[in-house]
């Protein structure tokens, strides 16, 4: 028995090849941050998000999913959470903030001069999450993570958890919903929004905190137990509306 364990420890073991926690910090923070370049590129991932869900292309969709730089501001809020560093916490928050209040206002327009009105089918995909996408966004958070914190930067993972995990469709899709007055496309819209950077973001934290990152702040056990009361108690909140439509898709098949 103790055997087996050991076999089952060594072989998901994540200590092997995880980088030092220097350059995991310098990765991971380098890549949160919002830049000039980081901005154009998040606008053409925009458009071209937009374009694609406008003419139900979901090659091009899958195009705009991987130029995308939204996962790289999650994991650095992720870092900023699991360091205590409120500080950096607090410019990522800030840069997401910006770079999702540019999505809206960019898809938006856009939605607003197509000609193009009706809703496609890639658009009304990301209306009606459930419980699977909950497991994907989970899956995609972990894979994200541990391909962030290897010595060799798994760069074969990235793009794999950028499509999966699809941060920037759900947003164009509330830029849709606000051009043409569907509110409640918006809250499907917006809800599977959350879902993913949530469980992303959530996932990210459990890693690095199981890779042992360096606290900057001065955090007690009080604090990090009212941390994981709180993680607890909104991971149930987020669930509840997922799974009650997962049994409403089960049902109407």
């Amino acid at each position: 028995m103790n055997e087996l364990k050991y076999i089952l420890k060594r072989a998901f073991s994540l200590d092997a090849d995880t980088a030092s926690h220097e350059e995991i910090k310098n990765r991971i923070i380098s890549g949160g941050q919002v830049t000039g370049t980081n901005m154009c590129i998040l606008i053409c991932a925009i458009l071209i998000a937009s374009v694609g869900l406008n003419t139900g292309s979901a090659a091009v969709i899958i195009g705009a999913m991987l130029i995308s730089p939204l996962m790289g501001s999650l994991l650095a809020m992720a870092f900023g959470v699991a360091s205590a560093n409120k500080v950096q916490l607090l410019r990522n928050i800030y840069g997401f903030i910006v770079q999702f209040t540019i999505s809206i206002l960019v898809s938006t327009i856009y939605f607003l001069l197509s000609p193009i009105n009706e809703p496609t089918a890639e658009l009304l995909a990301r209306t009606q999450p459930t419980f699977y996408d909950v497991i994907i966004a989970t899956a995609g958070g972990f894979a994200g993570i541990i391909g962030n914190t290897r010595k060799d930067k798994a760069n074969n993972i990235i793009p794999g958890v950028a499509i999966a995990t699809a941060l920037m469709p759900p947003v164009c899709t509330c830029g849709y919903s606000i051009a043409h007055g569907e509110w409640e496309m918006l809250c499907g819209a917006a809800y599977l929004f959350i879902v993913n950077c949530y469980f992303i973001l959530t996932s990210a934290v459990v890693i690095l905190d199981l890779l042992k990152i360096p606290k900057i702040g001065q955090v007690n056990e009080k604090q990090w137990k009212r941390l994981k009361h709180a993680i607890i108690r909104n991971t149930i909140i987020i669930l509840i509306p997922s799974i009650f439509f997962t049994f409403l898709m089960i049902s109407d098949k």
